[in-house]
């Protein structure tokens, strides 16, 4: 159970998905209620496959890369604390490159956003994606693994919730709300990117003694 909190908590934390409701809502704002339902699940979907394909096929990406774990935990780390520290300033849309004038753009020219940008970049970006490379790494037993990809389902199925209900979020918590709130994530995901650094630097300092 520890585990399934760990790992629901940093993918959670790191992907945040309160951070986009704004977007979605804006994304979505012509679009009638089924059809927001419909983007909800196919962007919560989008976002399950490149999470599973991340999870099982990351350590394939680093052997042919010749990439240590250490190394990816650290640069997996200075982009999840890079994160944080946009949602602590309140620049977390511009980090993941939807700035207004492009949020503008999608709603009159796509016709389908919930791969890009909705899944991809705002929800699984590259700090969830070497986060769950390192949890490959990290965790090999049976039961380990389905504790996680209980968690990865567990967390899809909370970004479909938040978004199918991203009006009304907007409605009961405003804009304030949801920065106060991103803000809080921001700090737990700074803290997150910063123990990936560390413990990845300690490991680094033991391997050389």
């Amino acid at each position: 159970m520890e585990l399934f909190i760990y790992i629901f908590g940093a993918l959670f934390s790191v992907m945040n998905p309160l951070g986009t409701v704004p977007i979605f809502v804006g994304l979505t704002k012509e679009n009638s209620i089924k059809e927001k339902g419909q983007i909800s699940f196919w962007t919560s979907f989008n976002v399950l496959i490149i999470l599973l394909i991340s999870f099982f096929a990351g350590n394939y990406v680093l052997s042919f890369f010749g990439i240590s774990i250490n190394s990816l935990k650290i640069a997996g780390g200075l982009i999840i604390a890079s994160s944080g520290f946009a949602l602590l300033t309140g620049k977390f849309t511009e980090h993941k490159g939807m700035k207004r004038e492009r949020v503008q753009k999608d709603i009159k020219t796509r016709s389908e956003i919930s791969l890009t940008p909705l899944a991809i970049p705002m929800l699984a970006g590259p700090g969830t994606i070497s986060l769950l490379i390192t949890f490959n790494q990290e965790y090999s037993k049976i039961g380990d693994l389905i504790t996680i990809l209980s968690a990865i389902v567990f967390t899809v199925s909370s970004i479909y919730l938040i978004l199918k209900s991203s009006h009304f979020i907007v409605k009961i918590l405003g804009a304030s709300g949801i920065n106060a709130l991103s803000r809080i994530i921001g700090f737990i995901v700074i803290a997150i990117g910063v123990e990936y650094i560390s413990s990845s630097v300690m490991e680094l300092i033991r391997n050389l003694q």
